[in-house]
């Protein structure tokens, strides 16, 4: 046979012009490519690392103490006279100084410089004996008189702008009158005085000189045709003869009236009780061996501030007593110290829970009841203080010493409410049986106490997460698996696009589903839904072991691959025949009504919007984020691993546990962090679907608030730069904080799990 040469191939030429320019091109390109990726994966990092410091920037002001600068000090306009009172208005530029001689001045809080005098119209020949303050701040105030009356009246004052400048002027108003009131009616002095004001009555209250206290109230009618109020005076007397008063306060609802006693022992009377108040609570305020020395109301008038003879401020309100919960009992909540001298005068602000004392070393202490906080403690006066006045904002304070020298302090103390213990520990707020953890930002007064603890929030936020996940989690991995390993190749090119266009579905439409038509269905088929939840797994696994089990040929009717098919109708006729048998269960077992079995024979409360409904929701949200990543990871698994076990012996039950689940534990372990990252962060679904209560109960039939819905809410409504406004960011800190250490821990086990199965 005659041989042929074989065909001769040419050589390339790669150093001819056109290849060397390719070359370059693509190198160019390679370049350009690493250089994107990197600038790329930099931008994103930094604008991590921007919104951490963004975030850490509006927080950190919170923890700040409070700082006080000196600014002005002055001779008090009235020194011929004693000093009773002494206050500012609004914008902290004119303070007013009422004096014992029925002298009122108001002057200018920088200069000393007197801006009005006036008089008050005490009767000739009548005597000032007391003083009393409604609130700090309803501008009320009263002069007990030596012949058994009061004079009230308020301070006001009116803002005008001529020439665009704002001038302020001061001015007296008498509400009741310029003629004095009669508390006693026997026409001793007055040496103590106690006033309260609302819109229902007044109330006055009183210790004589000869140790008596009248207590008259006089409740406002209103004539329904002239619109006109009148007065109906009513006159209460104490059970018990007081000796050694030191002050009276009275609470404002007019029920509770407290009297101070200098020895240390403090009364509280219920006013309600008819025309002899009853003595509701005796207790020894301080330790044995002190004095009382000072006593005021904070704001809203709930809780009473005792200072004592050693330096110590307590705070106490009436608790209903849990033995006999038709009675209330006067309660310590807390406890602050300034040095060891005694408290000479405290000072309440006009619009927190905060307040100032000072001892007779001229020791300044700035606090917070609701926060527990010490803010600042400093010696600023010296010698003896007599009075301290903190302006409405809270940011000046005037100071009047013995010498009758005034000092102006400018006060910087911006978020006293918040601290670590407020935020994250049980707190006892005003009017509640005992601590608790509570989110309430607002109320309809300016004297509401705020109530800003981020547990309810977090711990609604992880209870979303939670049932979420529950549902979520073996539903996509189960599909991920069977999608992966056992589906037809044309089924999966059919069914994994469809679950993953699940995702594109807008959450705010999934959460208006879910409030408007998932919650109220699930109320009305309640049994429906349990017997869904447990005849599902039961049918199918019932099911498919049918199908197993029928002979081949029937079962070779069926594509191979193209099993899961023939779930479908099974899932449908479960589904139909749970919630129609919905109403007859309930009949049958729950006497008709399953909510009420709920709540009146197991005590489960039952909301319509609660953690059922947002499992349900919020888990068809993140079933396609789990699926896609898991089923994605086991589908990537080597082939040549899987059919190598099955050549060795092993069934695809036992491949697929013991070789393809481990080799793609990191891509499922991956997906479910992915999953559980969107299942926290989600807003319109818990937001619209979970009644949006701040409440801390594990309860699937309770509803709750997650930090990332009380953002969405809460934010359009602070105020910028407030408490609230940054304990609004502190969430969103909080919960860029969770989500990187998840994130983190779950990179540092997935590249565990890829060592430890890497090999295979």
């Amino acid at each position: 046979m005659k041989e042929t040469s074989p065909t001769s191939v040419p050589e390339l030429d790669f150093n001819t012009p056109a290849a060397v320019l390719h070359r370059r091109i693509r190198r160019t390109k390679d370049k350009a490519a690493t250089v994107g990726v990197g600038v790329g994966g930099i931008s994103v990092i930094i604008a991590i690392l921007l919104i951490f410091l963004y975030l850490l920037y509006e927080v950190i002001p919170l923890f700040r103490s409070a700082s006080i600068e000196q600014q002005a000090t002055y001779t008090v306009p009235v020194t011929s006279a004693q000093t009773l009172y002494m206050t500012m208005e609004e914008q902290a530029e004119i303070a007013m100084q009422v004096t014992a001689n029925g002298e009122v001045v108001f002057f200018d809080t920088l200069t000393g410089n007197t801006v009005k005098r006036q008089s008050l119209p005490v009767p000739q020949g009548v005597e000032i004996t007391s003083f009393a303050e409604g609130s700090a701040a309803s501008h009320l105030l009263a002069l007990g008189l030596s012949n058994g009356q009061t004079l009230i009246f308020k301070h006001r004052y009116k803002i005008t702008y001529p020439n665009d400048q704002r001038v302020i002027s001061p001015f007296l108003d008498f509400p009741y009158g310029e003629q004095p009131m009669e508390v006693d009616t026997q026409g001793a002095p007055l040496t103590k005085l106690a006033i309260r004001d609302t819109e229902a009555g007044l109330t006055l209250a009183a210790v004589t000189q000869d140790g008596r206290t009248p207590i008259t109230q006089y409740v406002k009618e209103e004539d329904f045709l002239t619109m006109e109020v009148q007065l109906v005076q009513k006159s209460i007397e104490l059970p018990v003869r007081e000796q050694g008063v030191l002050s009276l306060h009275i609470g404002p609802s007019q029920r509770w009236f407290y009297v101070v006693l200098e020895d240390g022992n403090l009364d509280v009377f219920d006013l309600k009780a008819g025309a002899q108040a009853r003595l509701a609570d005796r207790v020894q305020a301080v330790a044995q061996g002190q004095r009382i020395t000072e006593a005021k109301l904070l704001l809203g008038g709930i809780s009473l501030l005792i200072g004592d003879s050693q330096g110590k401020i307590s705070q106490w309100f009436m608790v209903r007593d849990q033995q006999n919960l038709g009675q209330y009992k006067l309660q310590p909540i807390r406890e602050f110290q300034l040095g060891q001298a005694p408290i000479v005068n405290i000072s309440v602000e006009h619009r927190r829970k905060g307040f100032l004392a000072v001892d007779a070393q001229g020791m300044i202490g700035v606090y917070n009841t609701t926060a527990e906080r010490t803010l600042l403690q400093e010696t600023l006066v010296k010698g003896t203080s007599n009075l301290i006045s903190i302006s409405p904002r809270a940011d000046v304070l005037l100071s009047l010493n013995q010498a009758g020298q005034i000092q102006k302090f400018h006060v910087d103390n911006e978020h006293p409410e918040v601290s670590w213990h407020s935020l994250w520990g049980e707190v006892w707020y005003e009017s509640y049986d005992e601590p608790s953890y509570t989110w309430q930002s607002s109320a309809s007064n300016n004297e509401f106490e705020p109530k800003f603890s981020l547990m309810p929030l977090a711990f609604g936020t992880l209870k979303a997460a939670f049932y979420a996940m529950l549902i979520a989690t073996p539903l996509a991995i189960c599909g991920a698996i069977y999608t992966a390993h056992f589906m037809a190749p044309s089924m999966r090119r059919k069914v994994k696009p469809v679950i993953e266009l699940m995702e594109a579905l807008p959450t705010v439409i999934l959460g208006f589903l879910a409030g408007l038509f998932l919650a109220p269905f699930i109320e009305l088929n309640l049994p429906g839904i349990f017997a869904l939840l447990i005849l599902m797994p039961i049918g199918i696994v019932a099911a498919s072991f049918a199908w197993v089990n029928m002979p081949r040929q029937i079962r070779h009717m069926l594509p191979e691959g193209w099993d899961a098919a023939i779930l479908i109708p099974v899932v449908l006729v479960i589904a139909w025949v749970s919630i129609a048998m919905s109403h007859p269960l309930e009949q049958w077992f729950f006497n008709g009504d399953m909510r009420a079995w709920l709540t009146n024979d197991l005590g489960i409360p039952f909301d319509q919007r609660n953690a059922l409904v947002v499992g349900l929701a919020m888990g068809f949200a993140v079933i396609p984020t789990i699926f896609s990543i898991a089923e994605d990871a086991i589908f990537s698994v080597p082939k040549h691993l899987s059919h190598g076990s099955l050549a060795l012996g092993a069934t695809p039950w036992q491949t697929l546990v013991r070789v393809v689940l481990p080799t793609a534990s990191p891509g499922i372990f991956s997906a479910v962090m992915i999953g559980m990252g969107r299942a926290v962060g989600e807003t319109m679904i818990v937001l619209m679907a979970t009644g949006n209560t701040p409440i801390m109960d594990a309860n699937i039939f309770e509803g709750m608030r997650t930090l990332a819905a009380n953002i969405a809410v809460e934010v359009p409504e602070s105020e910028v730069g407030s408490s609230h406004y940054r304990i609004l960011f502190l969430a969103a800190f909080v919960l860029f904080m969770f989500t990187f250490v998840v994130n983190t821990a779950a990179e540092i086990v997935r590249q565990r799990l890829r060592k430890k199965y890497g090999a295979l």
